[in-house]
């Protein structure tokens, strides 16, 4: 009964806090001096059409790094935490309907493209290196759901994933000493504007968070289901899947 009374104050008060700040919530007429300066001279340094991606890759690169990272000791901090839940017992697992099948055989792989695709044309349209890599991971999850019993190499996706982000250090470091700074697209020519090959070293850096943010969701979800299904449990419902 306390804890009730405790969780109903807890959302009085927060609901108190978010009528405050909607009160006193003002629409900005104009742009403060950043945002003003990334406007203007955002497509110009970086070449980007999108102006997001030129901010979140090269103005706040290192914050970027910092997300990437977190996103990693997340996934490893989860991972350690199930690997000591993997010694369970065996439980039978139902086989998929012909349908999930069917639809899994049928969207995995635009899923995957559509993936890839996101991040690729990151600097181009909305999208980028975090939607393309959780776009990614959500194919494998459908896979997942069609075969449970699915194994799927968690050594490729580890590997994947620290040359991703050994690759993005390196060539941040890279634009201390050929460019500007750390992440400074400028490392590579900033070609035509509005076209693939364009906006210097941002599409292959958008390409490399895809591919970390990709491998870092798909391992987690890897180690989920080792813990769900057991290495080695038997099933009378469903035979054994195929490696990917």
């Amino acid at each position: 009964m306390i804890k009730k009374i405790f969780a109903f104050l807890l959302l009085i008060a927060l609901a108190g806090v978010f009528l405050v700040v909607l009160q006193n919530y003002e629409t900005p007429e104009e742009l403060n001096l950043t945002a003003a300066y990334y406007a203007e001279h955002g497509a110009e340094e970086v070449g980007a059409a999108n102006l997001v991606s030129a901010i979140v890759v090269t103005y706040r690169g290192l914050d970027t790094l910092g997300e990437v990272t977190i996103l990693f000791l997340t996934a490893s901090i989860l991972s350690f935490f199930l690997k000591q839940r993997e010694e369970r017992g065996k439980r039978s697992v139902r086989a998929s309907s012909e349908l999930l099948r069917t639809a899994s055989a049928v969207l995995v792989p635009f899923i995957f493209l559509l993936g890839a695709y996101v991040f690729i044309n990151g600097h181009l349209s909305p999208g980028g290196g975090f939607q393309g890599g959780a776009i990614i991971a959500s194919g494998l999850v459908l896979l997942l759901l069609t075969d449970p019993l699915r194994k799927v190499s968690s050594r490729l996706l580890a590997r994947v994933e620290s040359a991703s982000g050994f690759i993005y250090v390196g060539l941040g470091i890279a634009g201390i000493f050929l460019a500007g700074g750390f992440l400074d697209s400028r490392v590579l020519p900033a070609g035509t504007f509005g076209t693939l090959l364009s906006a210097g070293l941002l599409p292959i850096l958008y390409i490399l968070i895809g591919l970390k943010v990709g491998t870092e969701l798909s391992g987690l979800l890897t180690r989920f289901q080792e813990v769900q299904v057991p290495d080695g449990g038997d099933s009378p419902d469903l035979k054994k899947g195929e490696n990917v």
